[in-house]
């Protein structure tokens, strides 16, 4: 049986771990509250650029000049997976949902007979990927000391991306990132980005429309910009979903100190009340054989 001691230490220390997790909680949520509204926003726009693009790039597709960037290299041998995650823990699942979908993205792929690359952005990330596949790493970005996620720090992703293109490093790339659906709900997405997926049929019919200037010049502007605004919009979905996660964890582990600290108090009454009996029998005991 622990001492009275001993379960007051521990009874003090559970109590100041729930006083961390709840400060912890509220912080997510107030930065939640941000971050889902700048995630929200960003969807629209980045979701209406694909559209256009893959309107203008279905009348340059068969191109001979068509550029990399909208057709890829015609092959699909490399792969190159930026795989997005959080700078840190304490968040439930978050950073092992995208992980594991991630790993299962490049066993599926090197059983297909292909070579896989895997940029990581975000350290949770490369540490848990690091663990089967360092092999397959060309890069590691992290904004660890950034305070609020930036179109300059997509902009660095898309530039590296770009710089690797342009040498023939990859055939096709794809990011990878939790999707923020709302505080609890936060779900693993592989979004193809090199070559841009193009519809099979056009949404108005066929219709045929005129650019000023011509559809190449345009693209030509439009796709790099459109890479960085995907991984932009990647990036506020991975932060809207690591507070959600977060706050949901830390009410958790709130509630869950808040149980522990009353079985411990139950346990403490307890064994006071037992030694408290023993004392009083000893005490009897002696005076009776006096």
């Amino acid at each position: 049986m622990p001492s009275l001691k001993s379960l007051r230490l521990r009874i003090n220390s559970v109590k100041s771990t729930r006083k961390i997790t709840q400060a912890m909680k509220m912080v997510a949520a107030a930065k939640l509250r941000r971050a889902q509204t700048q995630a929200e926003a960003a969807r629209p726009y980045a979701e209406r650029m694909e559209r256009m693009l893959a309107s203008l790039g279905a009348s340059v597709v068969g191109a001979p000049d068509a550029p990399e960037m909208l057709v890829g290299t015609g092959a699909d041998k490399v792969h190159l997976l930026v795989v997005v995650t959080a700078e840190r823990g304490l968040c439930g699942g978050f950073n092992t949902n995208v992980g594991r979908f991630a790993r299962a993205q490049v066993r599926a792929l090197e059983a297909e007979g292909k070579t896989v690359k895997i940029i990581t952005v975000g350290r949770k990330g490369a540490v848990y990927l690091k663990r089967d596949f360092a092999s397959r790493f060309v890069g590691e970005i992290s904004f660890a000391n950034k305070k609020r996620i930036g179109f300059e720090d997509a902009a660095e992703v898309s530039a590296k991306i770009t710089e690797m293109l342009d040498a023939g490093d990859f055939d096709v790339c794809t990011l990878i990132y939790n999707r923020f659906k709302n505080v609890i709900s936060q779900t693993p997405v592989g979004q193809q980005l090199i070559p841009t997926p193009l519809p099979e049929a056009s949404a108005d019919g066929g219709a045929q429309y005129e650019f000023e200037p011509t559809e190449e010049e345009i693209l030509a502007r439009l796709l790099p910009q459109n890479l960085g605004i995907q991984i932009y919009r990647a990036l506020l979905d991975n932060a809207a979903g690591f507070y959600g996660s977060q706050m949901t964890a830390m009410d958790n582990a709130t509630r869950n100190a808040g149980e522990m600290i009353n079985k411990l108090t139950l346990n403490y009454n307890r064994t006071r009340q037992a030694n408290i009996t023993r004392e009083l029998i000893e005490i009897i005991s002696g005076a009776e054989a006096l």
